[in-house]
């Protein structure tokens, strides 16, 4: 069976794009880069379906132009397989899942079916952690709006390009009523840590009622010591439509 990629849908979700929208933004990029590509709609399915586990080159490059993540956070099975060139020096189809490709994880319990969207945790949710800042000698508060797709006991979270300057990803499992995982946050470069790439780990405790999810993060600082502060994920909406993503497109309130 094959695996879906909820990580590149949930990246594209995030930008608010739609499978038309992220093709025509391939074909852009690639013209762009001097690297023309035929991509459709159909393929961008496929990818998402996981029918197609690595993209060829060329449209690797153009993910990672449009998306500004690198082809390996976009959830594909590495390594990513070189395009096969036939002898009349045309590119070849993107390949079918290699075997030397990253396994997905199987196994384990299923999640809690008391989700907050029908049984999943599919939708918008508030992100919102705390942390201690050194040099400015206090503790801030940092908040997201991020897209959570579930499959199977896993969820892939992505935070909508809008709620925030400092972009978010957390890709985690659910055991049951306990959900663990990573985080990283790649920091605004006019900002006060200046393009900084943090990241992670992750454990959050759901609420009976689904519609919440609170615990610790845990990660290193500039230094290299070890922080950690509360983290908590606050049901929103169970709509991922391109109307409702708009909607919180949006810096959150600084409020609870």
């Amino acid at each position: 069976m094959t695996q879906p990629n909820s990580t590149l849908r949930a990246v594209r979700m995030g930008l608010l794009l739609s499978q038309d929208d992220m093709a025509r933004a391939l074909r852009e990029a690639g013209e762009r880069a001097g690297e023309p590509n035929g991509c459709n709609k159909r393929l961008v399915q496929r990818w998402e379906s996981g029918d197609v586990a690595s993209p060829r080159a060329v449209y690797a490059r153009a993910l990672e132009s449009v998306t500004g993540l690198p082809i390996g956070a976009l959830g594909f099975a590495l390594p990513i397989p070189m395009a096969r060139v036939s002898e009349d020096g045309s590119g070849g189809h993107d390949m079918e899942p290699a075997a030397t490709g990253v396994s997905p994880a199987r196994g384990g319990p299923a999640p809690d079916p008391r989700g907050a969207a029908g049984g999943t945790y599919n939708g918008v949710w508030l992100s919102r952690y705390e942390y201690f800042s050194s040099g400015r000698s206090g503790s801030f508060l940092g908040q997201h709006f991020v897209v959570v797709l579930q499959h199977g006991n896993r969820l892939t979270a992505r935070s909508l390009p809008g709620s925030s300057d400092s972009p978010l990803t957390m890709d985690l499992v659910a055991d049951r009523n306990i959900v663990t995982g990573t985080w990283t946050e790649q920091t605004a470069e006019d900002g006060y840590y200046q393009g900084a790439r943090y990241h992670g780990a992750i454990q959050l405790l759901i609420e009976p009622t689904g519609r919440r999810m609170s615990g610790k993060w845990v990660g290193f600082g500039k230094e290299f010591d070890v922080n950690t502060g509360p983290w908590e994920l606050v049901f929103k909406d169970a709509s991922t439509t391109k109307a409702t993503l708009a909607q919180y497109n949006r810096r959150p309130e600084t409020t609870p």
